[in-house]
């Protein structure tokens, strides 16, 4: 046996995480479908150029009323 061999441990969450896995095979592909409808989105870069140019700055202080 050698000098810095360790027994294998597994924590609570990853045994967890594999039991979850064993029970819904599906798990994995259900999360990244799930992802692809809020994150994965194509995004029109002529649209996010005329937004940033719609822009209007922010005042310094935002609950300060302007004076006229």
């Amino acid at each position: 046996m050698s000098l810095f061999a360790r027994p294998h441990y597994t924590s609570e969450i990853t045994n967890f995480i594999d039991e979850m896995k064993e029970k819904k095979p599906t798990l994995e592909a259900e999360q990244r479908a799930g992802r692809a409808l809020l994150w994965d989105k194509h995004l029109d870069r002529s649209l996010l150029e005329e937004y940033s140019e719609g822009r209007i700055p922010m005042q310094p202080y935002v609950y300060q009323t302007r004076a006229k």
